[in-house]
């Protein structure tokens, strides 16, 4: 007796599909699983006997053999439980398997027999839909988010018997999870931090207010306590809000992470995430002996901020220099090669020295020169190179702290900054990876980044005298369109270029 029963497994961020066999015969009792099955994949014989005994079916004692195809790629997790257990009742004619090929299903059962959510729902769902199947049974903590695929209909159940009766009941009576995403992407983008808590530092705002408008990557020098981490923390309530695209990129990587809480449909909030210094290269661009997105593609579409830059680990931070280029990471390993997103925006706060008083005006600093500039090295001028915007904090002065008068909240600045997005938006229209300025390429920023000639000679001078690099030369002319684009103009002006200079004359002595 032989049954098959489709279900889906991830690779990456991807989904491929996989075909479970089940083969019967008439010998000495035993379960087997072949097709490269992992620890997890094993062990669901003994959670399948139990579930299908505890729902009231009846387990067969003949030789069960259980085929996992394709049968070269590797096989890990719990979702193949609801699929094995459905193939084993179909061989022995307890389940109906007229709609089989209808139907792809996972999940993780108990020992009851109830189904619980797994990883990867929402890439499995879309190939699914890719593929043309029609339907797909999932469990029900894993509804909405397999509901987010348009044009698939999605039936959450919540226990092996409830699946049975789904597939031997009359169909057309039963109604698919339908959900409104609309209303869901507007009920989640809600922020708590606003800049309106943050006294002073109206440069450093209008810097984040830049960085945000293009995406760029940013840097914050300056003495404790004067606000870098609580500006930090309200950069994701001044950007655009994610579109449904964007939203099911970030909810992939989290899917397929393991992060997504139980029963939610959509990341729908720009991610920040912000791994402490001790944390290793392989967490931050992921990795391990069965590879997992790594903090900057947890990242993907959001912020990731590293607080105190020069005490991670000097190997960590130079992982992060090809991803910054490249919006993606590649993780290789000997029997296979997985390609995560990572188009993040790198938020960096330091102290200008160890003490952190370097440059405090009211306090002094207790560092010798070597000692300074040994924390300094602990940054690679690569690194660097590529954040876009370098801005001291100053230390906030008393009046500013003990005023009454509280700065602009972050709905007015987050208006600026989604009019800046919608018109980089529409620029890079058709063109595939541009999200916003600073995804633009060499060949993108010569046909919109124009300046005249009296801004060639203000960008001539400028790289002479501070000695910047052909990336930085890009880095500039990326920022002023952005600058330009905050302003509502078409075309770049000396005044953007000369804010974007501004933004890397940082004083030498604190890099």
């Amino acid at each position: 007796m032989l049954s098959k029963v489709l279900s889906g497994a991830t690779y990456g961020v991807n989904a491929f599909l996989v075909e479970v066999e089940t083969h019967l015969e008439r010998q000495i009792p035993g379960f087997s699983i072949v097709g490269l099955p992992d620890i997890a994949v094993r062990e669901s014989r003994e959670r399948i006997l139990a579930a299908i005994r505890n729902c009231g079916f009846e387990f067969p004692l003949r030789k069960i053999t259980v085929n996992l195809a394709p049968a070269d790629i590797k096989k890990e997790g719990s979702s193949f439980d609801l699929p094995m257990a459905m193939g084993i009742l179909v061989a022995t004619e307890q389940v109906d398997p007229a709609v089989l090929p209808d139907f792809v299903m996972v999940g993780e059962l108990a020992l009851d027999g109830t189904l619980r959510p797994i990883r990867g729902t929402l890439p499995i769902a879309m190939e699914v839909r890719r593929l043309g199947i029609c339907g797909m049974i999932v469990p029900k903590e894993n509804g909405k988010e397999a509901a987010m695929v348009t044009g698939l209909s999605v039936y959450p159940v919540s226990s092996l018997k409830e699946a049975v009766e789904f597939m031997n009941a009359d169909h057309a009576r039963l109604k698919p999870l339908a959900v409104d995403v609309a209303t869901l992407l507007d009920q989640d983008q809600v922020y708590f931090a606003d800049f309106a808590d943050v006294k002073g530092q109206e440069n450093v705002k209008r810097a984040l207010e830049v960085a945000a408008a293009g995406a760029h990557n940013i840097i914050m020098i300056g003495p404790p306590g004067s606000g870098k981490t609580m500006l930090a923390k309200r950069l994701p309530s001044i950007l655009p809000p994610l579109t449904f695209e964007e939203a099911l990129e970030t909810t992939k990587i989290h899917s397929v992470a393991g992060l997504l809480p139980p029963g939610a449909a959509l990341v729908a909030t720009r991610p920040f995430r912000s791994p402490h210094h001790t944390i290793s290269d392989a967490a931050l661009v992921g990795g391990g002996l069965v590879p997992r997105p790594g903090e900057i593609s947890l990242s993907h579409h959001g912020v990731l901020f590293l607080d105190e830059l020069p005490e991670f680990a000097r190997n960590v931070l130079e992982v992060l220099r090809q991803p910054l280029e490249d919006g993606a990471v590649t993780i290789s390993r000997s029997r296979l090669s997985v390609t995560y997103p990572a188009n993040f925006m790198l938020v960096c706060a330091m102290n200008p020295c160890p003490c952190g008083h370097y440059t405090d005006p009211n306090k002094e600093c207790t560092c010798g020169t070597g000692l300074i500039q040994k924390y300094m090295a602990k940054i690679s001028g690569p690194l660097m190179d590529r954040i876009d915007l370098h801005i001291e904090v100053p230390a906030i002065k008393y009046r500013e702290l003990a005023g009454k008068e509280y700065g602009e909240q972050s709905s007015g600045i987050r208006d600026r900054v989604s009019r800046a997005r919608r018109l980089q938006a529409k620029r890079f229209a058709g063109r595939k990876g541009l999200y916003a300025n600073a995804d633009m390429q060499s060949r993108d920023i010569r046909e919109f980044c124009v300046i005249d000639g009296t801004g060639e000679e203000l960008l001539r001078m400028a790289i002479n005298k501070l000695g910047l690099s052909a990336r930085a030369y890009d880095r500039i002319l990326k920022v002023a369109r952005t600058i330009a684009d905050l302003a509502g103009v078409p075309n770049i002006q000396p005044e953007h270029l000369s804010e974007a200079i501004q933004y890397r004359s940082l004083d030498r002595n604190l890099l």
